[in-house]
């Protein structure tokens, strides 16, 4: 029996603004959700500048590395907009004016067209149009990196309406074993229970709640039989501890 396909991801954001706290990334978030339901893992997050050779660097490790990557940022009217053109450089192809993406600028636009709105027109060769519901300025795919506007709101809607089409496995299930019980109490037993459950992803994060230290634990798995044992077992090691644990469905 062949080993199922694990489909993974990676996030690029770019912009100085978000490197310098002026902007707060509101968008890996969405998409680490959206891709989660998609059977995708997300394994890496990378938040780099706007300079071209770190933007056609990171893109050429990551898609060697990934199914798929997602850049968010940089696509927009002004100077400092390199994405496409740092795109274009990544798979050496030419950048040019899309007839579709101009037609759509203008009817936008109007008589309020101008050259830097025409700027966002830009598109690798090759590169499929992604639309976008909100303010026509579209984003683009080339194989697999897809570029995406930085503005939440603008980005979430694109993917939205492209997402149904990405390939993905089955999708991970979660369950948390919630406790009021410091981690290094739990340690050495939750590496054994992890050892015993090699196709669960199990991880322990800290909390302070009413100034009480407690431990969130939670199973992930695509495996609902290994993930129902897991936690159970998880729960009875924190029981044995002298603490009665409180199990939820999700990331609680």
């Amino acid at each position: 029996m062949s080993e199922e396909k694990v489909y993974t991801a990676a996030i690029v954001v770019i912009g100085n603004e978000v490197l310098s706290g002026r902007v707060q990334d509101l968008n890996v978030n969405y998409l680490a959700l959206g891709l989660k339901d998609l059977g995708i893992r997300l394994r890496e997050v990378r938040i780099i500048p706007d300079v071209k050779a770190t933007i056609v660097d990171t893109v050429n490790t990551l898609r060697a590395l990934h199914d798929y990557v997602f850049t968010t940022g940089g696509i927009g009217p002004t100077h400092d907009d390199i994405t496409a053109e740092s795109i274009a450089a990544a798979f050496d192809v030419a950048l040019e004016r899309n007839p579709r993406a101009t037609a759509m600028l203008e009817q936008y636009y109007g008589d309020r067209i101008n050259e830097g709105r025409l700027r966002m027109a830009n598109v690798p060769a090759g590169g499929e149009l992604l639309d976008n519901p909100v303010s026509f300025a579209p984003g683009f795919r080339l194989h697999n990196v897809y570029v995406l506007p930085g503005v939440p709101r603008i980005m979430q809607a694109m993917f939205d309406t492209f997402k149904h089409r990405l390939a993905g496995g089955r999708p991970q299930r979660s369950r948390t074993v919630t406790a009021f019980i410091g981690e290094s109490l739990v340690a050495a037993g939750l590496a054994a229970i992890q050892d015993r459950f090699a196709d669960v992803e199990i991880g322990s994060y800290p909390f302070v709640r009413n100034e009480r230290f407690g431990c969130a634990l939670v199973s992930r798995s695509v495996d609902e039989a290994s993930l129902a044992r897991a936690t159970e077992a998880i729960a009875e090691l924190v029981r044995a501890l002298g603490v009665e644990p409180q199990i939820s469905d999700g990331e609680s």
